[in-house]
């Protein structure tokens, strides 16, 4: 293994993932993104910006026999994120490409992405950071090159800054993705949610929701039962 990267575990141990010891490094966003997308055994999915994999290995740890395509525009990510499917014993295609101009893709049942998310500020001056979290391309761009490929009432899944649920949900509706579902995610009881979760289905045309969100921390720093769970048992949030 070389020195740049660090071999880490995800879903207590479930998951084994190596990633650069420096720069954009997974945490709880795509182990909870993972937890919130609806497949079954023998799916097909999509994951856009899968960086070094986190996301699709978590999801493949808790469904089996999914039918994975995972693209990152990083070719050195798409790299580590092909060793960590090798690691995991993992058969899945990962392909260097910019999600905008993905096209002529099978159809699948559900994409899911946890997309650069600050559309200002300062960019970091480190370019895994930079290209991890700070947004150059809209987020309907993101959303429209996921829903292509969905195959009717198949899911589209996000997790993004609470502050753009709005945008998201009207970028999911533009995309032909109806029947919108919230899931808030609380730091704490009683704080305000700074992450969310937002799905929608291809073709929807049910009422959209508001489920019951999701408090991570206890007042002392520990993780709630409910957060347990997720993060350390592989339950599902749907």
């Amino acid at each position: 293994m070389s020195s740049n990267l660090s071999e880490d575990a995800l879903l207590g141990g479930r998951v084994k993932l190596l990633q650069p010891r420096d720069g954009f490094r997974a945490a709880l966003d795509p182990v909870l993104l993972a937890a919130f997308v609806p497949a079954r055994p023998g799916d097909s999915v999509l994951e856009l910006g899968c960086g070094t994999g986190a996301a699709f290995l978590c999801l493949a740890a808790r469904v089996p026999r999914l039918g994975i395509l995972a693209v990152d525009r990083d070719p050195a990510l798409v790299d580590i994120a092909q060793r960590n499917a090798g690691l995991n014993l993992l058969p899945a295609e990962i392909r260097a490409a910019d999600a905008r101009e993905l096209r002529h893709l099978p159809p699948i049942h559900h994409a899911f992405a946890n997309p650069p998310y600050w559309a200002g500020g300062t960019p970091s001056p480190m370019a895994e950071r930079r290209q991890a979290a700070h947004e150059d391309a809209p987020l309907l761009d993101w959303v429209q090159a996921m829903a292509r490929p969905l195959r009717h009432k198949g899911t589209l899944s996000l997790v993004l800054p609470a502050a753009r649920f709005a945008e998201a949900a009207a970028a999911l509706i533009e995309a032909g993705c109806g029947a919108v579902r919230l899931l808030p995610l609380w730091p704490r009881q009683g704080v305000p949610a700074k992450r969310i979760l937002i799905q929608a289905r291809r073709g929807g045309a049910g009422p959209d929701e508001v489920l019951p969100g999701l408090v991570l921390h206890e007042a002392d720093g520990r993780y709630t039962p409910a957060a347990e769970a997720v993060l350390r048992e592989a339950s599902a949030l749907t």
